[in-house]
């Protein structure tokens, strides 16, 4: 009679190489992508963090019947914003509030390329 000798099962290395490969393939895809949409959430936050200190703007100037070329100060605003002025996701800088003729604008000088209120 003839004895069986059973092969453990294992993984070969050619097999687990080509796990390695199909990893590192999905990472360098994934990786870039993941770094663009940060950045453009981060965009999108700070926009919307303009338009609030805007609209806080126009609020203050509408209470306080201030002439255009008046400049509120950010206490003013705290009243309108919900849990105070915002500052910019990318480097916590606060924003330039300026006066209710111009649009706050972003301090941020890295990202002033897409951190414009439209």
């Amino acid at each position: 009679m003839k004895t069986r000798v059973s092969k453990p099962a294992a993984f070969t290395l050619v097999e687990i190489m080509i796990v390695v490969a199909i990893i590192g393939l999905l990472a360098s895809i994934a990786i870039p992508n993941f770094v663009k949409s940060r950045s453009q959430a981060q965009a999108t936050v700070c926009i919307n963090n303009l338009r609030q200190v805007d609209g806080a703007k126009e609020l203050w100037a509408l209470e306080t019947k201030a002439a255009a070329t008046a400049t509120p100060t950010a206490t003013n605003l705290d009243v309108y914003i919900k849990g105070g002025m915002p500052t910019c996701p990318v480097g916590s800088v606060a924003y330039s509030i300026n006066d209710l003729a111009t649009k706050p604008s972003c301090g941020n000088a890295a990202a002033l390329t897409n951190h414009v209120m439209p």
